[in-house]
């Protein structure tokens, strides 16, 4: 029976953006506006970015040929595009000779009217945004304009019904953003609020993270998915390429 998963997984976070490092200089300046002059969905990598990226796509063309990604799916964000291009361009899919293919229910979480606003930027605009936000939890908080995290879920169990569809058996890669990345880990693993949310705790997802899963077959002949790697950073480390972690540029309350 042909099992409706692809046969492995990976998803990975873009590099570095220039929004990362305009939100790192808004904290350290104290200031309450991220100044970037671009929509988000136009944000580039960073130098630092490019590298991470040329890094993890060699560490994919090292892979047999037989085990590389087949399918490459990207957030139609920049730099998560430049990151995709770059993986396609060092080798890393196999018999891949087209752009990435990109879905839009990949792209970053929308944050509404606190786009751009750091922290304290939140506190001081919208006092009681910020005090339901902190009583309701990220999870399920939706700022005017933008989405909780559910909302993004909402629309990735739609991508993953499309991935299931189209590329079942395959080698699928994703290129994507944090929340998303952690998105797809609650909704492939079945988790619940608090799993999730004690999984972001621990560790932002590092730029150019690696998390991969494999399909077997369970006992009622479906697949499940196996975690086999998560925030996998070993690509950066063998190509000297730094490590980052930096949240989200465009607004710093995830």
């Amino acid at each position: 029976m042909r099992q409706r998963w692809p046969s492995r997984l990976w998803i990975v976070r873009h590099g570095q953006s220039a929004g990362n490092v305009a939100r790192d200089l808004a904290h350290e300046a104290g200031h309450s506006v991220i100044d970037i002059p671009v929509r988000d969905m136009d944000v580039p990598l960073s130098d630092l970015g490019h590298q991470q990226a040329r890094a993890v796509g060699s560490w994919f063309a090292s892979l047999p040929e037989s085990e590389r990604p087949e399918v490459l799916l990207s957030s139609p964000y920049v730099r998560a595009r430049q990151t995709a291009q770059a993986i396609c361009e060092a080798g890393g899919v196999t018999g891949w000779a087209k752009p990435p293919i990109t879905d839009e229910r990949l792209r970053e979480r929308e944050f509404g009217i606190f786009d751009r606003l750091t922290t304290a930027g939140i506190r001081e605009k919208y006092p009681e945004l910020a005090e339901h936000r902190s009583l309701l939890g990220k999870f399920y908080h939706r700022p005017p304009g933008g989405e909780s995290w559910a909302d993004v879920i909402l629309r990735l169990r739609g991508a993953l019904d499309s991935v299931s569809l189209h590329h079942a058996d395959k080698r699928v890669l994703i290129v994507c953003h944090q929340v998303v990345v952690l998105c797809l880990r609650y909704i492939l693993e079945e988790m619940d609020e608090a799993a999730i949310l004690a999984i972001d705790k621990q560790a932002a997802v590092l730029n150019c993270s690696v998390c991969e899963y494999a399909f077997e077959p369970d006992d009622a002949q479906g697949c499940e998915p196996r975690l086999l790697r998560y925030n996998f950073a070993a690509p950066l480390v063998e190509q000297d390429a730094p490590i980052t972690s930096e949240p989200d540029a465009m607004v710093a309350a995830r």
